[in-house]
């Protein structure tokens, strides 16, 4: 017998700048950890005012961590400390694994209109300090299940028989990008041990007994079935778990460790020039 998936708690997400001046949507964050592990952050941003992001995130460092950066308007050029350089373009995700540390930028480009996600996904602590690397999720590359009510772009894991564009070195983790038609039931079945939640990019949905609106996140119970219905105007949302690492959490600022002595060694790296290995 299904045990449902039912809402545990809703982030409203709070207005917060970060960088050097973007306006965001912080969905949930530092102090949230454990309820969403492995999940550290969720921001969102989405605006027609190139004043609201121009300034973007300069030059600053990261270790211990994951970022994935999800488009789905605009354009974002970056580079780091080691030479790789480029552009994140409408409909591509970039993954990258700060590992044992990066300088990176992330510089958006003005445009009619910038939008997208980016999630923190922390490192299991024997893997903090890997190497570091890229992935590129470009548009074409990211599988498609098209079904009679919904379509769902598979960014990483695996639905149904599908996988996802990226396969994760280092936590389990299913990322969906899911479109359903008005005032239908979807249903999405998965091991009941993962931390779950949605965020709902546009339109609305009911889940159990709780309405969810736009630009609002639903943490969810566990079980092994989730059943939303979308609202009228139908819905856009990403649906994102995976298995906890339950490990300790020392966090500073861009920096994600097991304990507070490596974060402050993290630290020393970075006065001292050594923070690069």
């Amino acid at each position: 017998m299904s045990e449902e998936r039912t809402v545990k708690k809703i982030f409203k997400g709070r207005n917060a700048i970060d960088g050097a001046g973007v306006k965001l949507i912080r969905v949930f964050g530092f102090g949230d950890t454990k309820e969403l592990d492995p999940f550290l952050m969720l921001d969102a941003f989405d605006s027609t005012n190139s004043e609201d992001y121009i300034k973007g995130f300069p030059w600053h460092p990261h270790r211990g961590i994951e970022t994935v950066t999800y488009l789905l308007d605009g354009s974002i050029e970056h580079g780091d400390n080691i030479g790789n350089k480029g552009f994140i373009k409408a409909g591509e995700c970039q993954w990258m694994t700060a590992g044992s540390g990066i300088i990176h930028q992330e510089m958006p480009m003005v445009s009619p209109r910038l939008r997208g996600l980016q999630l923190w996904v922390n490192l299991p602590k024997n893997k903090k300090m890997t190497k570091p690397k890229y992935n590129g999720i470009e548009t074409d590359k990211i599988p498609k299940n098209e079904e009679e009510k919904a379509l769902v772009k598979v960014i990483a894991g695996k639905y149904k028989e599908v996988d996802g564009a990226l396969q994760s070195d280092y936590v389990n983790i299913n990322y969906l990008d899911v479109i359903m038609n008005e005032s239908c039931l979807w249903e999405y079945r998965s091991d009941k041990n993962l931390n779950q939640f949605i965020y709902i990019i546009e339109g609305s949905a009911t889940i159990g007994s709780d309405f969810i609106e736009e630009h609002n996140c639903a943490l969810l119970n566990h079980g092994d079935l989730l059943e939303i219905v979308s609202g009228d105007k139908g819905i856009r949302f990403i649906l994102l778990e995976g298995l906890p690492l339950k490990d300790p959490i020392a966090w500073g600022g861009p920096i994600v460790m097991n304990t507070k002595e490596e974060l402050n060694l993290a630290f020393k790296e970075l006065d001292e020039g050594t923070f690069i290995k």
